[in-house]
């Protein structure tokens, strides 16, 4: 058997594997190691985890999340995965890796992540090799969930959008522009706030404005990130909800820059599960 565990900051997807097929699904907190201890990490394992794990022979745990990208933090995961299971075989990795595995498997190619950050690299099929510094919602993660909320927030709050349109999105919400700025400027994680409005957005998309700036937030994606790589001579892949939910203006945009789409998915899972179940775990792969 194999744990797999897709991570984020907010949650930890984990799936343990038993002939190719997922037998048991369990959702945790979050496990970013910057924010918290091996201690508490794997306290909660052992609260939440491992009575559905009760009697499962697992041979190899993998883990990928946000902040798992070097292995110095990554020592923090890796510990409380040993504090809860007797396995000789552990992987912890980013999540662009867990995009890169999932979406490619062992072909070479460049594989993106557009959820509520973005992110992008060229993966050789075994490592990746090559990355553009996303740079945070602030200062880049183009075409993400964030930046999409933060520029529809932007536009509706001086008044380009319509006063329709600002009405409903603050009624819809139950916000004030005061409440905005409060959740923006003074509240933690307004990245995720801002990225709590993509579905309102998607929901908006025929509105002329809307379409324009989500068109044009992608198209800065690909400009700024993408076409840094080979994209001539490889084919991209997306992951994230805010990829799969969008796809339709994603291929749009691709096609007008010429940039080549293999696949878009909204998790990396299936794909990780296909990688884990179909290829022995080489050497590389394991801490």
């Amino acid at each position: 058997m194999i744990l797999l565990a897709d991570g984020g900051s907010t949650k930890v997807h984990w799936c343990l594997i038993e002939d190719s097929k997922i037998s048991t699904e369990v959702y945790t907190t979050g496990a970013n190691p910057f924010f918290r201890t091996s201690e508490c990490i794997s306290s909660e394992l052992r609260v939440k985890l491992l009575p559905k794990l009760e009697n499962a022979s697992i041979q190899s745990v993998h883990f990928f999340g946000a902040g798992c990208a070097y292995p110095q933090i990554n020592t923090v995961i890796e510990r409380a995965i040993r504090d809860c299971f007797n396995v000789k075989q552990i992987e912890v990795g980013s999540d662009l890796m867990a995009a890169a595995k999932g979406l490619l498997g062992r072909e070479a190619g460049i594989a993106c992540i557009l959820g509520t950050g973005s992110n992008s690299c060229y993966y050789n099929g075994i490592e990746i090799v090559e990355t553009v510094s996303p740079l945070g919602y602030i200062l880049g993660d183009e075409g993400s969930g964030a930046v999409l909320g933060r520029l529809f927030v932007g536009s509706c709050l001086k008044n380009q959008l319509g006063d329709k349109l600002k009405k409903q999105f603050l009624e819809e919400y139950e916000l004030t522009p005061q409440l905005i700025l409060d959740r923006v400027y003074k509240q933690p994680v307004p990245n995720q706030f801002l990225a709590s409005l993509s579905p309102f957005i998607l929901k908006n998309i025929e509105h002329d404005s809307v379409y324009e700036l989500v068109y044009n937030s992608f198209s800065d994606f690909f400009k700024k990130n993408v076409m840094q790589y080979n994209y001539e001579d490889n084919q991209v892949s997306l992951v994230g909800s805010v990829a799969y939910y969008f796809q339709t203006i994603i291929l749009d945009v691709a096609e007008k820059l010429n940039i080549r789409i293999a696949k878009i998915e909204q998790s990396p899972m299936p794909g990780l599960i296909e990688y884990y179940a179909n290829n022995k775990v080489i050497e590389n792969d394991i801490c």
